[in-house]
């Protein structure tokens, strides 16, 4: 297993005016981003508002995903939350339904101890034959699950295959990178901290601002997997702008209005997030403007 893709766009879920899920529009953006730079999908995670979809959409948006683009990316499912049982009932759900890997979150609210994170993902890893990535985002969940904890999972468990790392502190990405195997994939979480993550190693990054720079990202990462870091950092200076600031509020309002702006499916939100204002629209259209994407 080499990785799931250098660039994997952590997707939106399109919604119709009614805010039941827009099945046709994922299947629409689903190929519109695997032509545009996406090697990987991931479906039904935080910037999907998979927190807000019944178990029946989930299924049902991993498997539209899968038959839209499945022969030409790989397709990850979140599975995520807080209660070990609930998960493991989920993922036996959607084990057969030809997901190439799961996301599995750091239980979120509870905030456990690093013995609770390393049986919790032990259990799930037990439970199931496909391969899972951590997802390691402390600013959302209020825990961090160390890299001496994940080295203690590697150790027992072979389908722990990677993390997508969104703690933002280099000095953790490092000592991940030096404790962990070689094969384990390290994904940026955050789509700035891409370059210099693949610098050390990394497998590439689940990325939001794919969306829209999908192409982009994959140069970035092609040129540094290459050694020309030199065009690498010219491509990170000249769309770093667009990396930080799709974040300017809160993560998928952003993207969201980007995607509805360039006349591609993304719909309506679902409470408790909400919709822009003609303010925070604004800023995101002068964004797109200024990279020429409107």
């Amino acid at each position: 297993m080499n990785n799931f893709g250098r660039v994997i766009t952590a997707m939106i879920t399109p919604f119709d005016q009614e805010g039941n899920v827009n099945y046709g529009g994922v299947a629409e953006l689903s190929k519109y981003l695997v032509d545009h730079g996406s090697e990987g999908i991931l479906a039904g995670g935080t910037t999907g508002e998979g927190a807000t979809l019944s178990e029946e959409e989930k299924i049902k948006l991993y498997k539209t995903v899968i038959e839209s683009v499945g022969d030409k990316a790989y397709v990850i499912g979140n599975a995520g939350g807080i209660d070990t049982e609930s998960i493991i009932r989920f993922i036996k759900k959607i084990e057969n339904i030809g997901l190439d890997a799961l996301l599995v979150i750091v239980p979120f609210y509870v905030k456990p101890t690093q013995e609770g994170m390393y049986r919790h993902f032990k259990k799930i890893a037990d439970s199931t034959k496909l391969p899972i990535i951590l997802y390691n985002v402390p600013g959302r969940t209020g825990a961090n699950i160390l890299p001496e904890t994940v080295k203690r999972l590697t150790d027992v468990c072979e389908n722990i295959v990677g993390i997508k790392d969104a703690v933002g502190n280099w000095e953790q990405t490092t000592k991940e990178r030096i404790l962990l195997p070689e094969n384990f994939l390290i994904y940026s979480g955050d789509d700035s901290f891409t370059l210099p993550l693949i610098s050390i190693g990394g497998a590439g990054v689940i990325s939001v601002a794919s969306h829209i720079i999908g192409d982009e990202m994959l140069e970035l990462v092609k040129a540094a997997e290459s050694g020309n870091l030199k065009e690498a950092a010219k491509i990170h200076l000249k769309y770093y702008r667009m990396m930080k600031e799709l974040f300017f509020i809160t993560n998928p309002i952003p993207v969201k209005t980007a995607i509805n702006l360039m006349g591609l499916p993304g719909g309506t939100f679902r409470l408790p997030m909400v919709e822009a204002s003609e303010k925070e629209e604004n800023f995101v259209k002068d964004l797109l403007k200024f990279y020429g994407k409107i």
